[in-house]
């Protein structure tokens, strides 16, 4: 597939389980060495349970736009099942106020974590579709300043209009729906800014969710190269090849361990994408059980790693890898980049793979 419209952009997955003041340093060198977007993360429950506490990615953001001059802040992913979405257009105004204008991205995911530890599907139905078209129609209105009256089939939203004296931003803020299956990338193509693929994105599944976005976008009436496809890779780098392998090796063993304990069934396509099998990785999700995150990355062999297309290695490996994605259809890199000494990590790829890319 030929590469879309839009121009390629860059930037990191920030898993927000770390200390704020960590989190704040990768930002402030994102920042300097020329990234596009810092995504914020959550998987509260998930990471709670493997010794990590997240942070709240809404509040980080307020930090992280005091911190940083040209860096936009995505929130990748929030849950509307976790925040009413009148309480997302209320966050989204404080961020906006402080990062200005053209520097928010808002990315909104029904989350199979958080519907399986708040009741979605036991307690209540799941129907993540309804809830994500339901959140778009709120916010958006919200955000419009527009009065609403909203009696949908999973949430209310009552509010006035804002009147034309009120001291808030009024910018347009992007909006983007994060998908693993057909019908939510269709969703996306139909009604968001742009979609969000799950960890263990490989270029195969880049072309999937392109080809269930266009479709979505066709039956819509929009033009399908002006919808951003940003796609989660796990991903490190060194001048060492080895070591720049280590760090994609740590994270495609958690998230591969995520697959097979949280996500599913629904990680099917994924998995396909990426020619693994169930069997393959239930190892990885039984080491992470027993042994944590180092010992999942240690069940993580080289041939697994491969199937995942990591964005890892030297520099000259970071370069080949994002070619393929974006030849794919990916037109916002979001780095899962890990491993030791990031900061270091961060400036390697901002001196010798960014300046390559915006050739």
């Amino acid at each position: 597939m030929s590469t879309m419209n839009l121009p390629l952009r860059v930037g990191v997955m920030q898993l927000t389980m770390e200390p704020v003041e960590e989190i704040l340093e990768h930002a402030r060198a994102l920042d300097r060495n020329g990234f596009d977007t810092i995504w914020l993360a959550e998987a509260y429950p998930w990471w709670r349970k493997h010794s990590m506490e997240a942070r709240s990615s809404t509040a980080l953001s307020a930090l992280i736009a005091k911190e940083t001059k040209d860096l936009t802040v995505g929130w990748g992913i929030i849950s509307p099942y976790t925040r009413h979405p009148i309480q997302v257009a209320m966050e989204v105004r404080v961020t906006q106020e402080l990062v200005g204008p053209g520097r928010l991205l808002v990315g909104f995911g029904a989350s199979k974590i958080f519907m399986k530890e708040v009741g979605i599907g036991e307690e209540r139905p799941a129907r993540p579709l309804k809830a994500m078209s339901e959140s778009l129609d709120i916010v958006r209105a919200v955000l419009n300043g527009d009065e609403l009256d909203y009696h949908g089939e999973e949430f209310t939203a009552v509010v006035p209009p804002l009147k034309p004296d009120a001291r808030a931003p009024r910018d347009t803020v992007p909006i983007y729906v994060a998908g693993t299956g057909p019908r939510l990338q269709a969703m996306a193509g139909q009604r968001a800014d742009g979609l969000l693929t799950p960890s263990i994105t490989t270029p195969s599944f880049v072309k999937y969710a392109r080809e269930n976005l266009v479709k979505g976008a066709v039956e819509a009436g929009r033009d399908p190269a002006s919808i951003d496809l940003g796609c989660t890779v796990v991903a490190s780098i060194s001048e060492d090849r080895a070591k720049g392998r280590e760090g994609a090796r740590e994270i495609a063993g958690m998230y591969l361990a995520n697959k097979v304990e949280n996500i599913q069934s629904s990680a099917d396509i994924l998995l396909e994408s990426a020619g693994l099998s169930r069997e393959e990785i239930t190892p990885i999700a039984e080491a992470m059980r027993t042994g944590g995150r180092l010992a999942a990355a240690a069940a993580v062999t080289d041939d697994i790693l491969d199937k995942t297309v990591p964005i890892a290695g030297t520099p000259a490996d970071c370069i080949e890898a994002i070619e393929k994605y974006r030849e794919a259809g990916c037109t916002h890199v979001m780095l899962e980049l890990w491993g030791e000494n990031r900061s270091a990590q961060i400036e390697l790829f901002g001196s010798k793979v960014l300046p390559y890319l915006s050739r």
